[in-house]
């Protein structure tokens, strides 16, 4: 994985005396790891090479995965349910609609809508005629999310009316001795912990990822490998090779000068999920005390032709992370001959347009003076993706460390839950 950051607009001099500050952080987590501590904020910095969670996981696989296995519904929302969702669509879930035989598939249930419920329930009493093809994973960190509980009691009614031995496909994920956990323990239906101090949104590489990843098919070995590499490369001290911490440098910088939303675009129609994942691992770790960078995602192509004139003709209020990698696949077009007067792309493939249209939109960037960085992955694989996470999870801690504020709580986030507990209490 390569960053480029000569275009970001921050000078060396100020980033350097940024990465200097962060020594001693960086020292603490480094020590964090090789004690495995897990009373620390940055315990999931332990995760990604503890071979006892990735081995209870492996063995949960094991017991619940099925020859006829198709359907692994996943029930949670918010952290509980993105990081997974951002593997998942950047391995196969943006192209699930044209492999309609391949299976086993995730499905997430991460909303209360009824219009969405309701054809979920239809399409499980319809679609659905044994038991072996589902498993029934449900997510809560506190055991106390509204929505899925919500979700959770809906499905479970709708197996446990059809199947009777419904308990045996269900999988509970959560805190060990919360409610949730207990009542899951009562009722006889089996658990996943979650480390206590792992939060949600930095809970990919738990049970949370790692076990429907690994039920529908994903190396959640090589997932884990890249992430832990990485991991290491940023608590190095040679600091000029750090990424994460660079990359936190120039966003803190970026924020000081006002600077404040933090467009992630991916040239990779795949990695949208992943986008929305780093999205709340943003918000929700920097944005507080009155101050915070504003992330937001775009796709390209797609969102050069939706918002891009606001991107370059708009406020300078915008500092650009380039998301792409060094393999399109060479889809080669069929003789342009019916419609198409377009001279340029006579003998190109789809991979060679996409490469163009990549470079021109940060050759433009670049003219106009626009900040800007290059994260490049070599591909889309397990190995890559678990870098890319664990490296954007590494910036957050940094850039929550150089703000001088907790990356790891979401005070404000209870709000809204105790104004829906008012009224639904009523």
């Amino acid at each position: 994985m390569q960053f480029i950051y000569n275009n970001s607009g921050i000078n060396e001099l100020k980033i350097n005396k940024l990465r200097a500050e962060l020594s001693e952080y960086i020292i603490y987590c480094k020590a964090g790891v090789q004690e495995r501590n897990y009373e620390m904020e940055e315990a999931a910095l332990c995760l990604t090479d503890d071979k006892n969670i990735l081995k209870e996981v492996l063995r949960m696989v094991d017991r619940k995965k099925t020859e006829k296995l198709k359907y692994i519904i996943n029930i949670g929302i918010g952290g509980s349910n993105l990081g997974t969702k951002a593997v998942y669509d950047a391995l196969y879930g943006t192209v699930d609609i044209f492999q309609q035989s391949r299976y086993p598939k995730i499905i997430f249930l991460d909303t209360t809508d009824p219009e969405y419920l309701f054809q979920f329930d239809q399409f499980f009493k319809e679609s659905i005629t044994q038991e072996s093809e589902v498993i029934i994973n449900i997510i809560s960190k506190s055991g106390g999310t509204i929505e899925t509980a919500v979700n959770g009691e809906i499905v479970l009614h709708l197996f446990k009316d059809k199947f009777k031995n419904w308990k045996e496909r269900c999988v509970i994920t959560t805190d060990k001795n919360s409610q949730l956990w207990d009542n899951a323990t009562i009722a006889g239906i089996d658990v996943l912990e979650i480390p206590k101090k792992v939060g949600g949104r930095y809970s990919i590489f738990s049970p949370v990822g790692l076990f429907p990843l690994a039920l529908c098919g994903i190396k959640v070995e090589k997932l884990l490998l890249g992430a832990t590499i990485m991991r290491d490369r940023c608590l190095k001290q040679e600091e000029d090779k750090n990424i994460a911490l660079t990359s936190a440098a120039i966003l803190y910088e970026h924020l000081k000068e006002e600077v404040v939303i933090n467009d992630n675009f991916y040239f990779h129609m795949e990695f949208e999920s992943l986008g929305k994942w780093y999205r709340q691992l943003m918000g929700e770790s920097i944005g507080k005390n009155g101050t915070g960078t504003t992330p937001t995602v775009s796709i390209g192509s797609t969102d050069l032709h939706s918002i891009v004139q606001l991107y370059l003709g708009g406020p300078k209020n915008k500092y650009t992370s380039f998301i792409s990698t060094n393999l399109f696949k060479e889809y080669n077009l069929s003789s342009l001959n019916v419609l198409t007067h377009i001279k340029e792309i006579e003998g190109k493939s789809a991979g060679d347009i996409m490469k163009a249209i990549q470079q021109g939109t940060i050759m433009t960037y670049k003219n106009l003076n626009l900040p800007y960085t290059e994260t490049i992955l070599e591909t889309i694989n397990e190995e890559e993706i678990g870098a890319y996470m664990q490296f954007k999870m590494n910036e957050i801690m940094f850039l929550g460390s150089l703000m001088k504020v907790n990356a790891f709580d979401q005070p404000q986030v209870e709000l809204y839950k105790t104004e829906t507990e008012k009224i639904l209490g009523g």
